[in-house]
């Protein structure tokens, strides 16, 4: 595994169900700023069935980065968690992004 990733995966696994994230602020939280891609890579590296919730990372328009397939699988989950998507299958980051309280508690 990337040496980035246990941190990546640690934050993911703060943000709170119907609550959503995008990759730079994860990145940010990380210790790795400006390395969003990174974060995509580490989802990406999850295996099948992990706990990380890998759903609740969006781009910074509040957009699914992924496919057809595993962007409607991602839909599906979030809107069972009671994130909304407006007609541009957008979320509302100013409703529903993710605002830690203990930044510090995250970093690595």
């Amino acid at each position: 595994m990337h040496p980035h990733y246990a941190a990546i995966y640690r934050v993911v696994r703060e943000i709170p169900r119907g609550r959503v994230a995008t990759y730079g602020q994860v990145a940010l939280l990380s210790g790795l700023g400006g390395r969003a891609r990174q974060v995509g890579y580490a989802l990406h590296a999850l295996p099948p069935g992990s706990p990380v919730p890998w759903q609740r990372v969006l781009n910074a328009r509040g957009e699914l980065s992924l496919g057809a397939a595993a962007g409607g699988r991602q839909r599906i989950i979030l809107s069972g968690e009671g994130v909304e998507f407006d007609e541009r299958g957008r979320v509302d980051l100013h409703r529903f992004q993710w605002r830690p309280r203990n930044l510090r508690r995250l970093a690595p």
